[in-house]
């Protein structure tokens, strides 16, 4: 997965390190823009047990502003974005991999800088009797909710760099 650079970006922008849980980083450059969830859409994408998407829909690679091939192999979290804590990320995946549907709302980054919500619902796909792959569906999210998880999350980010 590849650094963003000052071509993937249009206006102003913060740059920001990010660190994976599998040791890796990468720089992002964000902006302060949003791009409103399409209506009437659902973006769907599969992942292998390790978070690398292996399928996803036209409407994922439209609002991640990537394209499918680059979309393909790689990790799901291309699209963390900075303001997005940690702990949101290991509920999700501690619930899915004990075979439980995981709801929550996630601010993703796009290839562009920009960035757009979701409440995703996220399930383990199980395959004669074992777990193969895991299947995300996001939808438009509720504002009301997004703004108490901004709320939220600012916080848990102050907590994490403590």
């Amino acid at each position: 997965m590849e650094d963003m650079t000052t071509q993937d970006v249009q206006g102003a922008y913060t740059e920001h390190v990010l660190h994976y849980h599998d040791g890796t980083s990468r720089r992002v450059l964000v902006s302060d823009e949003e791009v409103p969830f399409p209506e009437g859409k659902l973006i769907v994408s599969r992942t292998n047990l390790q978070g690398i998407i292996t399928e996803c829909n036209q409407a994922f690679v439209e609002m991640s502003g990537y394209t499918e091939a680059e979309l393909l192999g790689q990790p799901h979290y291309i699209l963390r974005h900075p303001d997005m804590p940690k702990a949101a990320f290991k509920d999700a995946w501690d619930t899915v991999l004990q075979g439980r549907k995981w709801h929550g709302y996630v601010k993703n980054l796009r290839k562009d800088g920009r960035y757009y919500w979701v409440y995703a619902t996220i399930i383990l796909n199980m395959r004669n009797g074992d777990a193969v792959s895991c299947t995300s569906v996001r939808r438009k999210p509720s504002r009301t909710q997004v703004e108490a998880c901004m709320a939220l999350y600012a916080q848990l980010k102050q907590a994490e760099e403590a």
